[in-house]
């Protein structure tokens, strides 16, 4: 993902315009992978293989946005781990 797309982009669920952008990896032209943040209704957005993933709640796969959130954990704020929508880090299950 290019950072001049932070510029158009919304969040699908509220439409708030002010997003909040982690970067976890990137190259000299692309974000490759980390996290959008709307604080507004406090759902996040992980950004894959340069791809931001901004689906609905209901399109989302819990397993894979909770992987994605272990996995990233040292390099995101505690509050989205923990109150993150649509799956706080919280609903992990041990082992997984």
């Amino acid at each position: 993902m290019k950072k001049d797309l932070m510029d158009i982009l919304a969040c699908p669920i509220c439409k708030n315009i002010e997003l909040k952008l982690f970067v976890f990896k990137e190259d000299e032209r692309e974000i490759e992978s980390g996290l959008i943040f709307c604080s507004k209704c406090n759902r996040y957005y992980p950004i894959k293989g340069t791809i931001p993933v901004m689906l609905p709640d209901d399109l989302r796969k819990e397993d894979e946005d909770l992987k994605f959130l272990s996995a990233n954990q040292e390099k995101i704020p505690p509050k989205i781990l923990t109150e993150g929508k649509p799956f706080p880090l919280s609903n992990r299950k041990k082992g997984v």
